[in-house]
């Protein structure tokens, strides 16, 4: 993601210290988008980390502004970072159809992995009752369906289903 770089013009620099929330879960979606220049970043979900942001030119806060929804995660730096923030996320994207096709990229690889995740769960799990035989429905979701706005629940909720 390093090339999305080249193409940041137009965004303002701002200085992030370590323990700072760029993006709160739940929370209105602001229409910006980030990029990493530099430093390391965390992504939680529920208040547990799942992943880390440290290469220069990943991007963040994109699922938001597509969708139209609040952040679906929160971003804190983990260690002091800077970052591009670009305000008006829409406009730039449009200006930038290369930063957006990246972007596109990058999402088409996250889905492509969840999956072949996915289908290696029903896979292994086919036949057994559990609440993983749900894995093709969600598959086929991921396929078929219109934009819903998807809540996922946790183990600590049951699923009415079952």
């Amino acid at each position: 993601m390093r090339a999305v770089l080249d193409h940041c013009t137009g965004g303002t620099e701002r200085q992030v210290a370590a323990g700072t929330v760029v993006v709160s879960e739940g929370g209105t979606s602001s229409g910006h988008l980030y990029v990493l220049v530099e430093g390391k970043l965390e992504v939680l979900k529920s208040d547990m980390v799942v992943a880390t942001i440290a290469e220069p030119g990943a991007v963040f806060g994109e699922m938001s502004v597509l969708l139209g929804l609040p952040h679906t995660a929160t971003v804190r730096a983990s260690e002091n970072s800077v970052i591009y923030e670009f305000e008006d996320a829409a406009s730039f994207l449009i200006q930038r159809p290369e930063v957006a096709l990246l972007l596109a990229r990058t999402l088409a690889q996250r889905l492509n992995v969840a999956n072949t995740y996915l289908a290696d769960l029903k896979r292994q799990y086919a036949g057994h009752g559990t609440h993983l035989a749900m894995v093709g429905e969600v598959l086929q979701s991921m396929i078929n369906l219109p934009p819903l706005e998807v809540s996922p629940g946790s183990d600590r909720q049951s699923d009415p289903r079952m």
